[in-house]
């Protein structure tokens, strides 16, 4: 039955677009391991089709074999959604080799690019064009969009132009039956039944398998400014972020936290960083702002700001870029962070979120009760607190690099902390998705209503489990 769904895969995108372990010189490492090495499965075959109608093909000759189809982007989500498991058995579908750009339309100001587009290259696009595509992200330069849309990314951006989700005008998506539904029109108001566009966007490929989007575009602002500057606390970085909205406006495009912890990693594993204020105060934030005015007025704005900052006690010091090029170095300190960390052995990633005016109270508790309970386990905590992410994450202690005393106590430390996000009402997964990580957080804080209610639609649209079984829903579910 393998060799007989092989052959007919390589009729459908073409011998050379199949690769299977038995192939001369074959090492499909690249699509059976996930980004963080957590996980590294055996695929059946890798097949990377080349239009929505191979695609469809594929998903119809998967379903009469009965194999199931792991979706995949450029493979660098952080909870082991797009890795095959280890049976030999599913079929990696790879979206990378589609990447046509349908159609830039400057007059609806959307643009229509299938699904294995890179992000950076989307951008670079856009720029040329004298236009921005706004969804920017530490994996920029490999992610694609139909894998942004998938899990519906975030990234530095979402204060001023909101997730993926919001970027998105229409799509074209593969069911799981092989049939093709398409809505790529760019309409911004569509009121005809039921959303099926947000519905795919964050399922993580197991309603819909995403071949094209049509996204949003915006004008070039005339000017862009960054600080980077040293807070006291928490709470006085909400105010500071709450001031920066009041004087800013949606000029306010990104506001980033960084704790000392995280910021002494960079300047330890990448000294060739200039990493600033980081030694003077426990925090840091990293503002942005935008401007269609002019760089005098944008200046004019962000410098009565730190003024005001200063003067109520909320800002200790302040770096601003003077050019582009400085710009892009304060900002590679933030994007830093989680190499740092990788460098510097084992860590434990919570990427979490909660609201705004819970954030200062979060920190202080769970950083108590961690240094009550673990004292020589690490915090890194950084993130966009623009919009109340937070990346809460917990270092090995400094002479355990290979994480054992971590990984002894690790549910119980993310126990703590998902624990009192739920008490916070935040979301113990913010911009990451679920995948394979986190299915049985999704059933603990979920409530029991909203997690029938998406099994009914995963059975409704995919009844035989055919798309990404096991990710977002268990597989063992009743």
């Amino acid at each position: 039955m393998s060799n007989e769904l092989i052959g007919k895969l390589r009729a459908i995108v073409g011998a050379r677009n199949v690769l299977t372990r038995s192939d001369p010189g074959a090492d499909l490492v690249a699509w059976e391991r996930d980004w963080r090495s957590l996980q590294h499965g055996h695929a059946l075959a890798v097949v990377r089709p080349t239009t929505t109608a191979q695609v469809a093909q594929v998903v119809k000759a998967c379903a009469a074999a009965g194999i199931s189809l792991v979706p995949q982007g450029g493979n660098t989500g952080l909870v082991v959604g797009a890795t095959p498991d280890a049976s030999g058995q599913q079929v990696v579908l790879s979206l990378l080799a589609m990447t046509q750009v349908r159609k830039f339309d400057a007059a609806n100001a959307s643009v229509t690019v299938e699904a294995g587009c890179v992000l950076q290259h989307l951008q670079a696009l856009c720029e040329r064009e004298g236009y921005l595509f706004p969804l920017s992200l530490g994996a920029e330069g490999s992610c694609s969009i139909g894998g942004n849309l998938a899990t519906n990314a975030g990234g530095t951006q979402v204060i001023r132009f909101g997730n993926a989700r919001d970027l998105c005008l229409g799509l074209e998506v593969v069911t799981a039956d092989g049939e093709v539904w398409s809505d790529l029109s760019g309409l911004r108001k569509n009121n005809t039944g039921y959303d099926l566009r947000n519905l795919f966007i964050g399922s993580e490929g197991t309603l819909g398998i995403i071949t094209a989007a049509t996204l949003k575009i915006f004008p070039q602002p005339a000017a862009m400014l960054t600080s980077f500057v040293a807070v006291p606390d928490v709470a006085s970085a909400v105010e500071l972020l709450k001031l920066a909205g009041d004087r800013l406006g949606p000029g306010l495009t990104g506001f980033e936290l960084m704790n000392q912890q995280g910021l002494s990693l960079v300047a330890r594993h990448f000294p060739q960083q200039r990493v600033p204020l980081w030694q003077d105060a426990p925090f840091c934030a990293l503002l942005e702002a935008s401007d269609h005015e002019s760089e005098e007025h944008a200046r004019l704005l962000f410098e009565r700001l730190l003024e005001t900052a200063f003067e109520r006690g909320l800002v200790s010091d302040a770096v601003i870029a003077e050019s582009i090029a400085q710009s892009r170095a304060l900002w590679h300190v933030r994007e830093s962070i989680s190499l740092a960390q990788a460098e510097e052995g084992a860590n434990l990633k919570h990427d979490i979120s909660l609201p705004i005016s819970s954030i200062p109270h979060f920190v202080q508790e769970v950083g108590g009760r961690l240094q009550d309970r673990y004292p020589l386990l690490r915090i890194v905590n950084f993130g966009h607190l623009g919009d109340g992410n937070l990346h809460y994450n917990i270092q090995a202690a400094e002479n355990d690099h290979a994480g054992s005393a971590l990984h002894a106590v690790q549910e119980e430390v993310t126990a703590l902390v998902y624990d009192a996000v739920a008490r916070h009402d935040g979301a113990f997964s913010a911009e990451h998705g679920i995948g394979s990580l986190k299915v049985t957080e999704l059933r603990r804080y979920k409530p029991p209503s909203a997690v029938r209610l998406m099994e009914k639609l995963k059975d409704t649209l995919d009844p035989t489990n055919l798309l990404n079984p096991g990710r977002v829903l268990d597989a063992g579910r009743s």
